[in-house]
């Protein structure tokens, strides 16, 4: 029962990563917030063309990462704690990269994997 809980939520949140920043932002219907603006990339002068597709390919990699890491706990593998790590990471990653008062939940349920995974008793 756990595992399978476990296994929705990883996907679900790789599922969310894809959700908020692949579709490209419809001037029609705005986004509560922009999910290609990075503060730290505008300031060292990346183009916004190359901000945005940072963003895609983290969230893409975080997203991928996140449904690895739930087939490695569903399958009961090796390598699903140095993935959980790795997807949390990706997800920081982006995260911090392109900070706003909105993703906060996702921060902390990135930082929840993180410690999960690096206090999971059957390492």
């Amino acid at each position: 029962m756990i595992t399978t809980l476990l296994v929705a939520f990883l996907v679900a949140h790789g599922l969310v990563h894809l959700a908020v920043w692949l579709p490209h932002p419809d001037p029609a219907k705005p986004a509560p917030f922009a999910p290609d603006h990075s503060a730290v990339l505008t300031r060292t002068a990346v183009p916004e063309s190359t901000a945005r597709q940072v963003a895609v390919a983290l969230a893409a990699a975080a997203g991928l990462a996140f449904t690895l890491t739930a087939v490695a706990v569903a399958v009961d593998t090796g390598w699903a704690v140095p993935m959980a790590m790795a997807a949390s990471l990706l997800g920081l990653c982006l995260k911090v990269l392109y900070f706003n008062p909105w993703l906060l939940l996702g921060l902390l349920l990135d930082a929840a994997v993180l410690v999960g995974a690096a206090t999971w008793p059957w390492q």
